[in-house]
Formats: C-alpha cells, sequence, structure tokens
C-alpha cells in the first residue's frame, strides 16, 4: 500500500482545501431537503493494447423513478412518483496509460459531454462539457484487490450566468473544478466468474464561486471555505460471461450537497439556496472488453 501513498495525500487536502473570501448579504435564504431514487442503465467499449495504452467510450443514461422535496421555509413535502423519467445522459471518452514495470499505477485523461434534460430547444441550456485527469493507484494481496483514485475534473457550462454588479462576481463560474478521491476493495472470486465489490468517494470543490462559498457560524473572521458536494457509497458485483463480455450490477447511496445561487440582475438581490439530496441509485451497465 505504500505504492500508493503519494497519491493518497491528495485526499488530505480534498478536506483540508480551503480560501478566503467575504462575507455577502443574501437576500433571502431557502433549505431544501430531497430524498429521490434513480436507475442507471450503461454500456461501454474498451480496447487494450499491449503497450499499455487503453481506450475506452461509453454511454451512460440516468432516469428519475421517485422525488420528494421538503420546502423547510414552507414545512410543506411533494413527492412524485415519476417512473422513469429521462434525467440525463453522460457520453464519456477515456484513454489510459499503464508502464508495464509499474502495473500498480494507472493514468488516464477522458472528456464527457452531458446532456441535461430540460423544457428548452437552447443547446446552452442543457449540454455541458467536461474533462478530466486521474491517478489509479492499486494493490493485489491473493484473491483481494485495493484501489485509490485521485481526479481532478472541470465542468463548463454553456448558458448565461447573470452578474452581481455590486460585487463583480457572476451567480456561478463559467468553468468550475472539483476532486475526486475515491477508494474500492474487490474480491476477486477463483471457481466462479464473479467480483464483488465496495466502494467510497468523496467529491470537494477547488474554485466555489465566492458567492456559493461556505461561512462557519459565530466565525468573527467569517472565512469562506471550499466544500464537499457529494459523499458516495457503492457496493456491487461484476459478472465475467467470458473473455470479452460481463455485466455489471450495482447499488449506490449518495448524499449531495449544493448552494446554489441565483442574482436578479434587476434588483441585484443574492438568493440562496441550500439543498441537500439523498438519492438511491440502482445501476445496470454492460461492457465489451476488446482485447489483443
Amino acid at each position: 500500500m505504500r505504492r500508493v501513498s503519494i497519491i493518497g495525500l491528495c485526499s488530505v487536502f480534498c478536506i483540508l482545501c480551503s480560501v478566503p473570501a467575504h462575507a455577502w448579504d443574501y437576500s433571502s435564504t431557502q433549505n431544501k431537503d430531497k430524498h429521490a431514487a434513480q436507475l442507471r442503465v450503461e454500456a461501454s467499449y474498451g480496447k487494450k493494447w499491449k503497450n499499455g495504452l487503453g481506450l475506452r467510450l461509453a454511454e451512460d443514461l440516468r432516469f428519475d423513478m421517485v422525488s420528494n422535496v421538503t420546502k423547510e421555509t414552507a414545512s410543506a413535502t411533494t413527492t412524485s412518483l415519476t417512473g422513469p423519467r429521462f434525467n440525463k445522459s453522460y457520453t464519456t471518452l477515456t484513454l489510459s496509460y499503464k508502464h508495464p514495470q509499474f502495473a500498480y499505477l494507472k493514468g488516464d485523461i477522458g472528456y464527457t459531454l452531458k446532456l441535461t434534460n430540460k423544457d428548452t430547444l437552447a443547446v446552452k441550456q442543457f449540454m455541458r462539457h467536461r474533462a478530466f485527469f486521474s491517478l489509479h493507484g492499486s494493490y493485489r494481496y491473493e484473491n483481494w484487490s485495493f484501489g485509490l483514485r485521485e481526479r481532478v475534473l472541470t465542468e463548463i457550462r454553456m448558458d448565461n450566468l447573470d452578474q452581481h454588479t455590486e460585487t463583480g462576481y457572476y451567480e456561478d463560474n463559467r468553468a468550475n473544478w472539483y476532486l475526486r478521491s475515491k477508494i474500492e476493495v474487490a474480491y476477486h472470486a477463483v471457481s466462479k466468474p464473479l467480483k464483488p465489490y465496495l466502494w467510497c468517494e468523496l467529491e470537494n470543490t477547488l474554485n466555489a464561486n465566492p458567492l456559493q462559498q461556505y461561512y462557519a457560524a459565530n466565525n468573527t473572521a467569517n472565512t469562506g471555505r471550499q466544500y464537499i458536494r457529494y459523499i458516495r457509497t457503492g457496493i456491487g458485483v461484476t459478472w465475467r460471461l467470458d473473455r470479452r463480455n460481463s455485466l455489471d450490477f450495482s447499488y449506490r447511496f449518495q448524499y449531495r450537497y449544493d448552494r446554489d445561487i441565483n442574482v436578479k440582475p434587476k434588483k441585484q438581490t443574492i438568493h440562496l439556496t441550500e439543498q441537500r439530496t439523498l438519492m438511491h441509485l440502482i445501476g445496470i451497465s454492460y461492457h465489451f472488453a476488446d482485447k489483443d
């Protein structure tokens, strides 16, 4: 495990990351708690070459099944059993490299086209662009494998952003940066083509807009901070059908924290909505591996 300890230092940064900022007078603050369930269906193609290079193309479709929103300010709860309703799609292309002499370490870069279901025909309103870079460290002990991944990603918005002229800040960044830290444990069964696994992941903001940053209560310095957006845990099993084909079934529990800023251009007021989402996700994926 010492081989991946350098990568693990980034996990400490993920939690301790903080930057100075100013205090803002929000015109209104609204708290929302949301409970939801989602179905994710994915298909992917992977190609590996003997020189250590790998290519992966994946299509991920996400469907909302249940939505429950509680507005604390109004003390009202709305529950919607939507059935399969398209939410988002992720089309991802990833290029990876693993040196033969360093089998415990792998790096990759990738791009994702993200499309969100919105009631508009304006492309810039529902399209996002993502790019990422990752380092994967792994260690194998008998039938057990342990993995640690550190990923830096950026998501670029295409829609219009309103500006708060008094401070000069927009309600969100054109490009947001995040750090994802993931640790995974898997068991490789000998007699059966099954690999059960368990993992946990944190996502931390790296450049949260000053209007969105978290401020410590009862702190005279009122220092702005980056914050953790996601805490994810998952359990699942990979079923290898043959040398090239495999299926994956998983369950994921996800806690998400959002600080959404809405600037009213005419009145120049700042509205903050803090939303906490507890989500249950069922995932089904198919993978085809093309090996030299």
